[in-house]
């Protein structure tokens, strides 16, 4: 398993917290998310990151999205 970075649209409140709507895929899919069930600062043993994960729900399905200090975004790709 290695990083994916992925482009991720995401939303700011007034207190600065991060809030990711869509995430956009290379081949030009996207992905609406549904809801955002967690936040916390974790690591990933499959790819080696870490950061803020944002536990996601995507049509119906848990994905973990990573939000790194240097302002990147990934998932854990096969």
């Amino acid at each position: 398993m290695s990083k994916k970075y992925v482009q991720v649209t995401a939303v700011f409140n007034e207190e600065g917290e991060i809030k990711p709507v869509n995430i956009h895929w290379e081949d030009g899919r996207n992905f609406e998310i549904d809801r955002i069930t967690d936040i916390r600062r974790a690591t990933t043993m499959r790819s080696g990151g870490q950061g803020m994960r944002y536990t996601c729900m995507i049509m119906g399905r848990k994905s973990y999205l990573y939000y790194e200090n240097d302002g990147r975004w990934f998932v854990d790709s096969k």
